[in-house]
């Protein structure tokens, strides 16, 4: 399992980003994730998992949350804070319902506890897309359904770039991850979440949905609710007091 770590602060932070980590892991990456990611090192020392490298066929978020606990305890990990994107909210899920002693507070940002109609639509496409190798269309898609209009217009005019930069490699591990996502379902595990939580959504999110996060906050006993009613799924990386938000949870 790929991991990059950065930060001296006293506590730990774990990262567990979303499905972009199909096509993309952390390795080699450390540099980058330590310049966008600093406002959080003066504070703590900060971890970001990739999955485990070696995907087998059916594994599952749980599988997934069984490893980052095991990939945790290795390394001595213990009462993290802990923040979870899209597909690793899902994993994170999972993580402090079957590993409660590993997580202290938990962040879930435009995540779902199962995937609804409109996930599974979204997802599915992107399935498709990824079996025929299309990786300029999977990557417009991703963005279109990601992020706001006016965040778009900038980057729009880079979407014919992305034909020159050549096929992906191998989309089998996409694959397993996006599958995964379609078969996520800890609704019926959320009641075991006992950590302060802080449930993060998008008011026009595509892909996860506004009331996935509502749903979640009113089953996670004790949690809060904070919705970016004018972004979407995209609302971690759009909205400027996103991080801010996230470290005064932690903070408390």
């Amino acid at each position: 399992m790929d991991y990059v770590v950065f930060g001296k602060g006293r506590e730990c932070l774990v990262m567990i980003p979303g499905l972009g980590d199909g096509l993309v892991t952390v390795k080699g990456m450390a540099r980058v994730l330590a310049v966008t990611y600093r406002m959080y090192a003066k504070n703590y020392t900060v971890y970001m998992f990739s999955r485990k490298n070696g995907l087998e066929k059916g594994y599952s978020t749980k599988d997934m949350a069984r490893d980052q606990a095991e990939a945790m305890e290795t390394l001595g990990i213990l009462r993290a804070k802990v923040l979870g994107v899209s597909q690793g909210g899902m994993i994170a899920q999972y993580l402090v319902a079957d590993y409660p002693y590993l997580v202290e507070k938990l962040v879930l940002a435009v995540t779902l506890s199962r995937a609804d109609e409109t996930a599974k639509k979204v997802i599915g496409r992107w399935i498709s897309l990824a079996k025929q190798e299309d990786y300029q269309g999977l990557m417009i898609d991703t963005a279109e359904k990601t992020y706001t209009e006016k965040y778009l217009k900038r980057y729009r005019l880079c979407y014919p770039l992305l034909g020159l930069m050549g096929r992906h490699k191998d989309y089998g591990r996409f694959l397993i991850q996006a599958e995964s996502c379609l078969s996520h379902d800890a609704s019926s595990e959320l009641w075991k979440i006992l950590c302060p939580v802080l449930v993060i959504g998008g008011g026009k999110d595509k892909i996860a949905g506004r009331d996935a996060s509502v749903c979640m906050a009113e089953k996670i006993p004790g949690s809060e609710l904070y919705l970016y009613e004018e972004f979407g799924h995209g609302a971690y990386e759009e909205a400027k007091d996103f991080h801010r938000r996230v470290m005064d949870f932690f903070a408390k």
